[in-house]
């Protein structure tokens, strides 16, 4: 894996860099996508989204736990912010997900990272910086070489 770094000065430029970094994405492929709340991970999901032709709405799964989305490829949109132990992802039948062909794309994954052992994840970290009037992100992506 190499990496890539890019600064985000708006929410479409957020937006672009999740288009551009979907380019790289395979059937089956993991996303850990890791930053503070607010961050902007929700908004680089709707780029991935957007390259895999998805035509709904891209909404944080905060409450549910985990969004189906149907485009080119399956995508399984995870938030296990709530979540508080591995156990729990056993209940939703996170490991389902994860062993199928779909995109898994699981924000706050720094959460659980035994969750993750014996499996590839593309590891996706988006840090806020700036001000509230020029607020400025850092995303800083694992891509495939």
């Amino acid at each position: 894996m190499a990496y890539s770094k890019i600064t985000a000065l708006t929410e479409e430029d957020t937006l672009k860099a999740g288009f551009e970094f979907a380019k790289s994405l395979k059937p089956g492929d993991i996303v850990a996508l890791d930053g503070d709340l607010g961050a902007g991970k929700t908004v680089f999901t709707r780029g991935i989204c957007k390259f895999f032709n998805v035509t709904d709405y891209v909404v944080s799964p905060t409450y549910t736990i985990v969004n189906e989305y149907k485009g080119d490829l399956d995508i399984y949109h995870f938030d296990i912010y709530r979540i508080e132990e591995e156990e729990e992802l056993y209940n939703i039948g996170f490991y389902e997900y994860l062993d199928n062909d779909g995109i898994k794309i699981i924000e706050w994954a720094e959460k659980i990272p035994e969750a993750f052992e014996g499996y590839p994840v593309i590891r996706v970290t988006i840090e806020k910086s700036g001000d509230y009037e020029s607020p400025e992100r850092t995303i800083t992506a694992e891509v495939a070489k």
